[in-house]
């Protein structure tokens, strides 16, 4: 409330004067701790001896909101004479150095986990630095690196090297699932550029070596011993963003899209063009409710290969469907949920979460109309819960149970970090 007597004192006040304009003399930052000082000050649009903006200050209080090292910014306006104002961010900091474990039960029904660490808010510039190691059958591990605004307040870069092997299932026809031993290694850079605050645009390249190996199943003629491939992507991401965030509560829209080309590949691991899209839709509920919502939109343009590039899955697009369930060449996804604080205290919340994820699947040589006729929709209804720490970066514990639905149904419970999406 007190930012916005300031500002209805302050319209009252320059409604009164008409000889010259309100002016901003000072900008201060306070609650800082591992945040750099100079990092805001570069970040934000707003700067000392320029005219007062409401609009822009609401903006840059929303920009601040979307860092990983800050949980809540909040501005208040000191008015120290009738044409003078001291502008004041109030900053609560986040805890950013993560740990990670994930637990879950590998496609040999052996035990699976993995164990990360990331810093988000390094060097005190909200960059991101961390790694993975898992064993799923086998050993994996991963080495990230992100620096959004490393040369200016709109520039920055990536780098990421990672090293998976897993257990894949590939599904041929007549029922034959025949395991492979998959090794991808894969390393990529990409530059990242804010054009305004809505909207954030990637280009990179990433190099991967992969190499399916036969494990177990049934050989046939349409079932390889052996593919490598050295491919090479370009890769461009774009981002529209118009979310409100405070604390666990997120209000506005979201728009996510990718394109990749995809080249070196050959036969069943052919060159392709992966495109993506993503669209999220959050609305505050009443004081305690949250509904959250979002489409998936997939599409390979080579669709001769049971390898294909999208996978049904728990932990990608619907809760109680299994891992690694499916695979297809296009894919519609819709999830939407209801979350509900049941109890808040401090830095804690409790909160519920009632499901619906929706998704179908071109099968690897089929036709978009898999997508509509029903032979690969999954409906999976369920119910979860959420323990939320307010002041560490994406400390959401989620446990989720789906519910199949129809012929082909599949039940399970889901465990991960963060919100679901």
């Amino acid at each position: 409330m007190i930012k916005y007597t300031f500002a209805l004192l302050l319209f009252l006040t320059v409604g009164t004067i008409t000889a010259q304009e309100v002016m901003i003399s000072k900008i201060e930052f306070e609650g800082l701790k591992r945040t750099k000082e100079s990092f805001l000050r570069r970040l934000v649009k707003v700067q000392p001896q320029s005219t007062l903006d409401l609009k822009l200050i609401e903006t840059d209080v929303e920009r601040l909101n979307r860092l990983p090292g800050i949980a809540k910014a909040v501005y208040i306006l000191d008015q120290t004479d009738p044409d003078q104002i001291v502008l004041i961010y109030e900053v609560t900091e986040n805890f950013t150095i993560i740990p990670g474990v994930r637990a879950s039960q590998a496609n040999d029904d052996s035990f699976a986990f993995r164990l990360s660490v990331f810093e988000f808010n390094f060097m005190g510039e909200n960059q991101i630095i961390g790694g993975y190691y898992g064993r799923n059958i086998f050993d994996s591990y991963g080495a990230f690196w992100e620096a959004p605004y490393l040369f200016t307040n709109k520039l920055g870069i990536g780098i990421n090297y990672q090293n998976n092997v897993l257990r894949e299932p590939i599904f041929f026809d007549n029922d034959n699932t025949v395991n492979y031993k998959f090794d991808s290694r894969t390393a990529e850079v990409y530059a990242l550029y804010e054009l305004n605050f809505h909207n954030n645009f990637q280009l990179g390249v990433r190099y991967a070596n992969q190499e399916f190996d036969f494990l177990d199943g049934i050989m046939t003629a349409d079932v390889p011993e052996n593919l490598t491939a050295q491919k090479w992507s370009a890769i461009a991401e774009y981002e529209n963003n118009h979310l409100v965030i405070d604390y666990q509560y997120f209000s506005g829209y979201r728009n996510f899209t990718s394109l990749e080309y995809v080249t070196g590949g050959e036969g069943l691991l052919a060159d392709e063009l992966i495109a993506q899209t993503d669209f999220e839709y959050f609305k505050k509920v009443g004081a305690r409710g949250n509904w959250a919502s979002r489409l998936q939109l997939s599409y390979a343009t080579f669709n001769e290969s049971r390898f294909a590039p999208f996978t049904l899955d728990n932990q990608i697009n619907i809760r109680g469907a299994g891992n690694s369930a499916g695979r297809g060449t296009a894919e519609v996804v819709l999830n939407t949920e209801y979350r509900h604080t049941l109890y808040e205290k401090d830095w804690f919340v409790l909160q519920s979460n009632t499901f619906l994820d929706v998704g179908s699947w071109r099968k690897p040589n089929g036709s978009l109309n898999d997508l509509v006729n029903g032979e690969t929709l999954k409906i999976n209804p369920g119910l979860g819960i959420r323990f939320i720490h307010k002041r560490i970066f994406n400390a959401v514990i989620r446990f989720d149970y789906g519910f199949g639905i129809g012929s082909n149904a599949t039940n399970g419970f889901v465990f991960g970090i963060g919100q679901y999406f």
